[in-house]
């Protein structure tokens, strides 16, 4: 398409940043603490917006402010066009990550935290000692709209869903191992499927659900377990397996970290339990982001080396 430059001369572009604070806020407040303008300079902007583009953006409801379609279908193309813009004004080709002064917001598992966090953390303080790191955690139900309103630049977990405008990226593969105390059990590994359902289990649920995984595999071959305890907190179970004649089946590295730091057993599972991917999301709005993209490659690049356990340097 060419450009009008006459019809843009005419618009002061820098609506456009404030267009993409209010959609990402959905709130005049919140959009101008973002800009650090006043309330009622954000309002203006919004009426003047509402005037250029012929359409509300955002209306009130008892629930607060709402998008309309039209504002909508404009997220992810003006954040991209601001991205596009940055790009050129930071001179990517310029771009050195020992020079970024950045802060970046990163959902996950606690599981991942654990296993991937140190990894990452000391492949930043050696590459990018200025990206400073914000870790939160992965809550399916509203990763994606933390992504949408930027409050989030990636997400790493088991990623199910998504719209267009999210990617995804596959960074390695987990299975699961059974983790027990053998001197308690009084049973080595490998342990076989009657011992594993003699014994009560503990179980992780961060939604408080009783069924998991292997309630799922055992259903198939027509069995069942014993539950002791569910807990959300996952850090707490090799203590209270280190504790009591229970078993827990948890994700195999960190149930081989638990059993090096805590002297208790893993076994493999005695039932077939799928592995499963762990996959970073981001916004597509992000794609021509320098310093996004070398995040995201980093990330590959230390995801191959947690599957094949080099190193990460």
């Amino acid at each position: 398409m060419t450009v009008d430059h006459r019809a843009l001369n005419g618009i002061d572009l820098n609506l456009l940043v404030a267009l993409d604070a209010l959609l990402s806020e959905r709130g005049v407040t919140r959009a101008a603490g973002r800009l650090g303008i006043t309330q009622s300079a954000m309002s203006s902007s919004l009426a003047r917006l509402r005037r250029l583009l012929g359409d509300e953006l955002l209306t009130r409801a008892a629930d607060g402010m709402h998008m309309t379609p039209r504002a909508a279908a404009l997220v992810a193309p003006v954040r991209g066009a601001l991205r596009e813009f940055q790009g050129i004004v930071t001179r990517e080709d310029a771009f050195d990550p020992a020079s970024i002064e950045r802060a970046f917001a990163i959902a996950l598992p606690g599981s991942v935290e654990v296993l991937f966090g140190p990894r990452l953390l000391a492949f930043l303080h050696r590459e990018a000692p200025g990206l400073r790191l914000t870790l939160r955690p992965f809550e399916d139900d509203r990763v994606l709209a933390d992504l949408d309103a930027d409050r989030l630049d990636l997400a790493i977990g088991l990623v199910t869903r998504g719209q267009a405008h999210h990617k995804a990226r596959p960074l390695y593969r987990s299975g699961y191992l059974c983790l027990f105390n053998a001197d308690l059990l009084g049973v080595a590994a490998p342990i076989s499927l009657d011992d594993y359902l003699r014994f009560p289990h503990i179980m992780t649920s961060l939604t408080g659900t009783d069924r998991g995984v292997v309630d799922e595999a055992l259903a198939v071959i027509g069995r069942t377990r014993r539950l002791a305890a569910t807990t959300a907190r996952f850090v707490t179970v090799p203590y209270l397996v280190r504790a009591a004649p229970v078993i827990t089946t948890m994700v195999d590295a960190l149930a081989t970290t638990f059993a090096q730091q805590l002297g208790l057993t893993v076994s493999p599972v005695p039932v077939p339990v799928p592995d499963f991917p762990i996959s970073m999301l981001w916004h597509a709005s992000y794609d021509g982001d320098p310093v996004h993209r070398w995040m995201r490659e980093a990330l590959v690049r230390l995801g191959r080396e947690h599957a094949g356990a080099g190193p990460a340097d």
